[in-house]
């Protein structure tokens, strides 16, 4: 989930993004929202935005909080990976190219090299593991299943975009478009301006969604 929060501030919260529709939507699109999101940090977007990442997807509790993901163990697994990251690295220039690093692979079906991702940016590989290994990491993913339940209206699939608390539904890659017109401050913005006043408030598109009831192969299959 993820949310913008925008007004001289938006909040973009966005559940499951890649986290649950890794595998759900085998086409180009399916990792779309994560090669858009990176514009957020174009230009001077990234002022006006509160962006907010929630790894859990369409994931499921059962009996004594145990956690089933639509995707398998793999993908409880990552998502788990990623709630630390975002605890550990509060700050969105710091956690968000990791989690970035990791759903590039999911997507290029090479998910298993997820650890190579604390090379690549420098990142200290132990303080992941202790978060995950203490069980803190399942904490984590417990108060993200708490949020993502308690969304009104409430998530139907992933990538779940909410912008100011409002879901963008299937429309959730022109999510760009929805925090332009939702600002409202003085400052004149570079990444709003470049958009046309059609764009802005064109017709809503379609893109492929993940059901929470679909059944899907696991992330290791």
């Amino acid at each position: 989930m993820v949310e913008i929060t925008i007004a001289n501030f938006q909040q973009l919260l966005l559940i499951g993004a890649a986290f649950g529709h890794r595998v759900c939507k085998k086409s180009s699109n399916s990792n779309k929202l994560y090669q858009t999101s990176p514009k957020l940090f174009e230009d001077d977007l990234i002022s006006i935005v509160d962006l907010r990442l929630v790894p859990w997807g369409n994931a499921k509790l059962s009996g004594n909080n145990t956690i089933d993901c639509q995707h398998g163990p793999y993908e409880c697994l990552l998502n788990t990976v990623e709630a630390c990251a975002i605890d550990i690295w509060p700050q969105l220039n710091e956690h968000f190219p990791f989690i970035n690093c990791i759903e590039t692979l999911v997507y290029q079906r090479q998910y298993p090299e997820w650890k190579s991702c604390f090379e690549k940016l420098g990142l200290d590989s132990k303080l992941i593991a202790d978060c995950y290994t203490s069980g803190y990491g399942k904490e984590l993913e417990l108060e993200y299943a708490a949020e993502t339940n308690n969304l009104h209206p409430p998530h139907e699939y992933v990538p779940w975009v909410v912008v100011d608390g409002q879901p963008l539904y299937e429309d959730y890659e022109n999510f760009i478009s929805y925090v332009c017109k939702a600002y409202r401050g003085s400052t004149i913005l570079k990444a709003c301006s470049e958009l046309s006043i059609d764009k802005i408030i064109q017709g809503k598109s379609t893109h492929p969604v993940c059901y929470k009831e679909t059944t899907v192969p696991s992330l290791s299959s």
